[in-house]
């Protein structure tokens, strides 16, 4: 039998700053969106356009040091898989979400220390998570 593969591999700017939680056995779980914007050219010469906005969820260790260290406007290098969740709401109706489950995170340009004096981008060694919920 052969295997499958499902890595994403995304550069992309935080639309807003992350949101952390635990589950209720304690396991942090933080999730943020990024967006990334690729440009072309029409036949005509009109210049375009295109943001793609990802839904990113990152566990355990990684969780704590997105929270920790990342904030909109940021831009990232993400490495992981997409992972789709499915639920109910309240009324019954079915949803559907795709999502990156980070595995990998890399802080590509400066983030503000407290007081505005930007800190220097961690981009030498990736983040790596070893801890996955499933």
């Amino acid at each position: 039998m052969s295997r499958g593969l499902n890595k994403v591999m995304i550069i992309g700017y935080l639309v807003g700053d992350p949101e952390m939680r635990y589950t209720p056995s304690g396991r942090p779980v933080t999730s943020f969106s990024i967006g990334t914007t690729r440009s072309w050219n029409t036949p005509e010469g009109e210049r375009r356009e295109e943001t793609e906005w990802f839904n990113v969820v990152a566990w355990a260790h990684l969780a704590e040091i997105c929270k920790q260290y990342l904030t909109k406007g940021q831009q990232v290098y993400l490495e992981g898989r997409l992972q789709t969740r499915h639920w109910d709401d309240q009324e019954g109706k079915k949803h559907e979400r795709i999502e990156v489950v980070a595995h990998e995170m890399i802080m590509l340009s400066d983030r503000p220390r407290p007081g505005g004096e930007a800190a220097p981008a961690s981009g030498e060694s990736p983040v790596e998570e070893d801890e996955f919920p499933f």
